[in-house]
């Protein structure tokens, strides 16, 4: 099992670069650990590596990604959401305590976050919707990734129409959450679910503007025509 993980350590270090790795630490606000490979090169090792590991049991792969996350390495948490994803066909219920357990012990970054939520957490939420009302339950948390994933969770979702009352309701419950990292993930939640109810959503900002914080209305509103996004930002 330990060679499975320390081969991708391996092929990191190998592309490591000191010049990427000091961009990278500029480009978030919370500190990260990096090695410093290109998204493209991370990629790649992801997809080569996962080749050698396909035949093994989703578990024994769990297992795996479990190591990678727990090194706090931000492409190492970068393959483990790869690998998770490409297990999408397998997934089962009892797999969404192993991505909750996730957010809640390693996701430490927005990039983290919406890699994992997007496309593992997401895609589960379309096979399996009765966890649906369970992601509510994040909207509560004192930890912000988790707040944050109970929105960015929703967003292949959202682009689809799914879910469209739940995810007003989401965004209703982290209306006037404090965090701008929360509220770019509502507002995006929300811009997604505008190309399928565009009216609909913008109506729901027009009830909530005088509340709504302006991080959220902005990107909830920035696909929206020109006179829609004028009056969803006037002052009321």
């Amino acid at each position: 099992m330990a060679d499975n993980v320390e081969l991708v350590r391996q092929l990191l270090s190998e592309k490591s670069d000191e010049k990427t790795k000091v961009s990278g630490e500029r480009f978030f606000k919370e500190t990260v650990r990096l090695y410093g490979v290109r998204a493209v090169d991370v990629r790649k090792i992801a997809s080569s590596t996962f080749k050698q590991i396909a035949r093994l049991s989703k578990h024994e792969i769990f297992d795996f990604c479990e190591q990678l996350w727990q090194s706090q390495i931000m492409e190492e948490a970068m393959i483990a959401c790869h690998w998770s994803y490409a297990l999408r066909k397998q997934y089962a219920p009892e797999d969404f305590a192993t991505f909750e357990g996730w957010v809640n012990r390693y996701v430490s970054n927005w990039a983290t976050c919406d890699t994992l939520c997007n496309h593992t957490i997401g895609t589960f939420l379309e096979r399996f919707p009765e966890f649906v009302e369970t992601m509510k339950t994040w909207c509560l948390s004192e930890n912000r990734w988790v707040r944050r994933a109970s929105a960015v969770s929703f967003i292949l979702p959202a682009k689809k129409g799914l879910f469209k009352e739940n995810l007003f309701d989401i965004a209703d419950r982290l209306l006037l959450d404090g965090d701008d990292l929360v509220q770019k993930g509502y507002g995006w939640m929300l811009k997604e679910l505008a190309e399928a109810y565009e009216e609909e959503v913008y109506q729901f900002i027009l009830e909530r503007r005088a509340v709504m914080p302006r991080t959220a209305l902005r990107y909830a509103i920035e696909k929206m025509p020109a006179e829609k996004k004028r009056e969803a930002m006037k002052r009321v």
